[in-house]
Protein backbone atom coordinates (compact mmCIF):
# COMPACT_ATOMS: atom_id res chain seq x y z
CA UNK A 1 0.00 0.00 0.00
CA UNK A 2 1.38 3.65 -1.16
CA UNK A 3 2.21 6.06 1.70
CA UNK A 4 0.48 8.65 0.03
CA UNK A 5 -3.02 5.88 0.13
CA UNK A 6 -2.37 5.76 3.79
CA UNK A 7 -2.34 9.28 4.32
CA UNK A 8 -5.39 9.90 2.76
CA UNK A 9 -7.36 7.53 4.20
CA UNK A 10 -5.96 8.67 7.63
CA UNK A 11 -8.30 11.30 9.85
CA UNK A 12 -5.23 13.37 8.92
CA UNK A 13 -6.13 13.16 5.35
CA UNK A 14 -9.77 13.93 6.35
CA UNK A 15 -8.77 16.80 8.48
CA UNK A 16 -6.36 17.98 5.39
CA UNK A 17 -9.59 17.80 2.45
CA UNK A 18 -12.02 19.57 5.22
CA UNK A 19 -9.25 22.33 5.98
CA UNK A 20 -8.82 22.83 2.31
CA UNK A 21 -12.23 22.32 1.11
CA UNK A 22 -13.22 25.24 3.62
CA UNK A 23 -10.01 27.46 3.11
CA UNK A 24 -10.98 27.62 -0.78
CA UNK A 25 -14.52 27.15 -0.64
CA UNK A 26 -14.81 23.93 -2.60
CA UNK A 27 -16.99 21.09 -2.55
CA UNK A 28 -15.21 18.65 -0.32
CA UNK A 29 -15.41 15.60 -3.13
CA UNK A 30 -14.02 18.07 -5.68
CA UNK A 31 -11.19 19.25 -3.36
CA UNK A 32 -10.81 15.64 -2.71
CA UNK A 33 -10.29 14.69 -6.02
CA UNK A 34 -8.13 17.29 -7.10
CA UNK A 35 -5.67 16.36 -3.88
CA UNK A 36 -5.87 12.84 -4.67
CA UNK A 37 -5.24 13.24 -8.92
CA UNK A 38 -1.90 15.59 -7.66
CA UNK A 39 -0.13 14.01 -5.11
CA UNK A 40 1.43 11.58 -7.63
CA UNK A 41 1.57 14.11 -9.84
CA UNK A 42 4.03 16.36 -7.57
CA UNK A 43 5.80 13.71 -6.34
CA UNK A 44 6.52 12.48 -9.70
CA UNK A 45 7.76 16.09 -10.20
CA UNK A 46 9.79 16.16 -7.20
CA UNK A 47 11.34 12.92 -8.28
CA UNK A 48 12.21 13.92 -11.90
CA UNK A 49 13.96 17.17 -10.32
CA UNK A 50 15.37 14.61 -7.50
CA UNK A 51 17.10 12.53 -10.55
CA UNK A 52 20.16 15.08 -10.77
CA UNK A 53 22.58 15.88 -7.72
CA UNK A 54 21.55 19.41 -7.54
CA UNK A 55 17.74 18.95 -7.22
CA UNK A 56 17.83 16.17 -4.96
CA UNK A 57 20.41 18.49 -2.78
CA UNK A 58 17.80 21.36 -3.27
CA UNK A 59 14.74 18.90 -2.06
CA UNK A 60 17.19 17.86 0.83
CA UNK A 61 17.43 21.64 2.27
CA UNK A 62 14.16 22.34 2.13
CA UNK A 63 13.03 19.11 3.65
CA UNK A 64 15.88 19.46 6.48
CA UNK A 65 14.36 23.27 7.58
CA UNK A 66 11.01 24.80 6.19
CA UNK A 67 9.51 21.75 5.27
CA UNK A 68 10.29 19.68 8.02
CA UNK A 69 7.17 18.52 9.02
CA UNK A 70 5.93 21.06 11.79
CA UNK A 71 3.18 22.10 9.62
CA UNK A 72 1.28 18.75 9.92
CA UNK A 73 1.43 19.12 13.86
CA UNK A 74 -1.21 22.02 14.11
CA UNK A 75 -3.26 21.84 11.09
CA UNK A 76 -6.03 23.03 13.66
CA UNK A 77 -4.42 26.12 13.90
CA UNK A 78 -3.27 26.44 9.98
CA UNK A 79 -6.89 26.11 8.77
CA UNK A 80 -8.58 27.90 11.85
CA UNK A 81 -9.46 31.96 10.68
CA UNK A 82 -7.88 31.14 7.38
CA UNK A 83 -4.80 29.72 5.69
CA UNK A 84 -2.26 32.56 6.42
CA UNK A 85 -0.93 34.54 3.23
CA UNK A 86 2.66 33.27 3.87
CA UNK A 87 1.72 29.90 3.78
CA UNK A 88 -0.34 30.38 0.34
CA UNK A 89 2.62 32.02 -0.93
CA UNK A 90 4.85 29.47 -0.04
CA UNK A 91 2.77 27.25 -1.87
CA UNK A 92 2.97 29.08 -5.06
CA UNK A 93 6.91 29.03 -4.79
CA UNK A 94 6.80 24.77 -4.82
CA UNK A 95 4.30 24.52 -7.33
CA UNK A 96 6.51 26.87 -9.04
CA UNK A 97 9.75 25.24 -8.03
CA UNK A 98 8.50 21.42 -8.42
CA UNK A 99 5.81 21.69 -11.61
CA UNK A 100 8.42 24.21 -13.55
CA UNK A 101 7.04 25.22 -17.17
CA UNK A 102 4.69 22.33 -16.55
CA UNK A 103 2.66 24.01 -14.00
CA UNK A 104 0.27 25.19 -16.88
CA UNK A 105 -0.23 21.50 -18.54
CA UNK A 106 -0.78 19.65 -14.90
CA UNK A 107 -3.47 22.63 -13.71
CA UNK A 108 -5.15 22.51 -16.99
CA UNK A 109 -5.76 18.55 -16.91
CA UNK A 110 -6.70 18.56 -12.95
CA UNK A 111 -9.36 21.12 -14.12
CA UNK A 112 -10.59 19.08 -16.89
CA UNK A 113 -11.01 15.50 -14.84
CA UNK A 114 -12.31 17.45 -12.15
CA UNK A 115 -14.55 20.17 -13.01
CA UNK A 116 -13.24 22.85 -11.45
CA UNK A 117 -11.78 26.06 -12.90
CA UNK A 118 -8.11 26.48 -13.28
CA UNK A 119 -7.95 29.12 -10.77
CA UNK A 120 -10.07 27.13 -8.00
CA UNK A 121 -7.56 24.45 -9.01
CA UNK A 122 -4.85 26.16 -8.41
CA UNK A 123 -6.06 27.85 -4.54
CA UNK A 124 -6.71 24.24 -3.82
CA UNK A 125 -2.73 23.55 -4.87
CA UNK A 126 -1.14 26.03 -3.25
CA UNK A 127 -2.68 25.39 -0.22
CA UNK A 128 -2.17 21.91 -0.48
CA UNK A 129 1.46 21.91 -1.91
CA UNK A 130 3.64 22.44 1.79
CA UNK A 131 1.07 20.40 3.70
CA UNK A 132 2.68 17.37 1.03
CA UNK A 133 6.48 18.78 1.10
CA UNK A 134 5.58 18.72 5.37
CA UNK A 135 4.00 15.38 5.05
CA UNK A 136 7.53 14.58 3.15
CA UNK A 137 9.59 16.00 5.47
CA UNK A 138 7.99 14.06 8.58
CA UNK A 139 8.62 10.64 5.83
CA UNK A 140 12.23 11.36 5.87
CA UNK A 141 12.86 11.60 9.66
CA UNK A 142 10.91 8.64 10.23
CA UNK A 143 12.74 6.62 7.38
CA UNK A 144 16.39 8.40 8.96
CA UNK A 145 17.04 9.53 5.14
CA UNK A 146 20.14 11.57 5.31
CA UNK A 147 21.56 11.35 1.73
CA UNK A 148 21.01 13.09 -0.94
CA UNK A 149 20.45 9.60 -3.21
CA UNK A 150 17.75 8.24 -0.27
CA UNK A 151 15.17 11.09 -1.64
CA UNK A 152 15.10 9.27 -4.83
CA UNK A 153 14.12 6.12 -2.87
CA UNK A 154 11.76 7.93 -0.23
CA UNK A 155 9.35 9.41 -3.29
CA UNK A 156 9.36 6.30 -5.17
CA UNK A 157 8.34 4.57 -1.88
CA UNK A 158 5.27 7.21 -1.44
CA UNK A 159 4.74 6.47 -4.71
CA UNK A 160 3.68 2.73 -3.97
CA UNK A 161 7.08 1.50 -5.69
CA UNK A 162 7.10 -1.94 -7.17
CA UNK A 163 7.29 -3.03 -10.95
CA UNK A 164 4.96 -0.10 -11.95
CA UNK A 165 7.07 2.92 -10.72
CA UNK A 166 8.69 3.00 -13.97
CA UNK A 167 5.45 2.87 -15.91
CA UNK A 168 3.80 5.43 -13.97
CA UNK A 169 6.70 7.64 -13.80
CA UNK A 170 6.79 7.77 -17.64
CA UNK A 171 2.97 8.43 -17.72
CA UNK A 172 3.10 11.22 -15.40
CA UNK A 173 6.29 13.01 -17.48
CA UNK A 174 4.42 12.54 -20.20
CA UNK A 175 1.66 14.18 -18.74
CA UNK A 176 4.00 17.44 -17.61
CA UNK A 177 5.67 17.17 -20.96
CA UNK A 178 3.17 17.41 -23.10
CA UNK A 179 -0.55 18.74 -23.43
CA UNK A 180 -2.20 16.11 -22.57
CA UNK A 181 -6.50 16.26 -21.61
CA UNK A 182 -5.53 14.47 -18.45
CA UNK A 183 -6.36 11.28 -19.74
CA UNK A 184 -3.90 9.57 -18.35
CA UNK A 185 -4.55 10.91 -14.56
CA UNK A 186 -6.83 8.45 -13.75
CA UNK A 187 -4.22 5.45 -14.55
CA UNK A 188 -1.73 7.28 -12.86
CA UNK A 189 -3.85 7.72 -10.19
CA UNK A 190 -4.82 4.09 -10.33
CA UNK A 191 -1.54 2.96 -10.12
CA UNK A 192 -0.75 4.75 -6.95
CA UNK A 193 -3.68 4.10 -5.14
CA UNK A 194 -3.80 0.97 -5.61
CA UNK A 195 -5.45 0.21 -8.85
CA UNK A 196 -8.64 -0.04 -7.21
CA UNK A 197 -10.42 2.53 -9.60
CA UNK A 198 -14.10 1.04 -10.56
CA UNK A 199 -15.83 2.52 -13.61
CA UNK A 200 -16.12 6.45 -12.61
CA UNK A 201 -12.75 7.09 -12.14
CA UNK A 202 -12.18 7.92 -8.91
CA UNK A 203 -15.57 7.46 -7.64
CA UNK A 204 -14.59 4.44 -5.73
CA UNK A 205 -12.04 5.62 -3.98
CA UNK A 206 -13.45 8.49 -3.02
CA UNK A 207 -16.75 7.13 -1.93
CA UNK A 208 -14.46 4.84 0.31
CA UNK A 209 -12.85 7.85 1.30
CA UNK A 210 -15.62 9.80 2.74
CA UNK A 211 -17.04 6.51 4.25
CA UNK A 212 -20.14 6.07 1.76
Amino acid sequence: MSGILDLLNSNLGKQIIGGISQETNQPADKTASVVTMAMPILLGAMKRNASNESGAANLMNALNSKHDGSILDNLGGLFGGGVNEEVKQDGLGILGHVLGGSQDNAVRALSQKSGLDTNSVMQILQVAAPILLGYLGKQKQQKNVNSDSGIGDLLGGLMGGGNAQPKQQSMIESLLDGNNDGSVIDDIAGMVLGGSQKKGGLGGLLGGFFGK
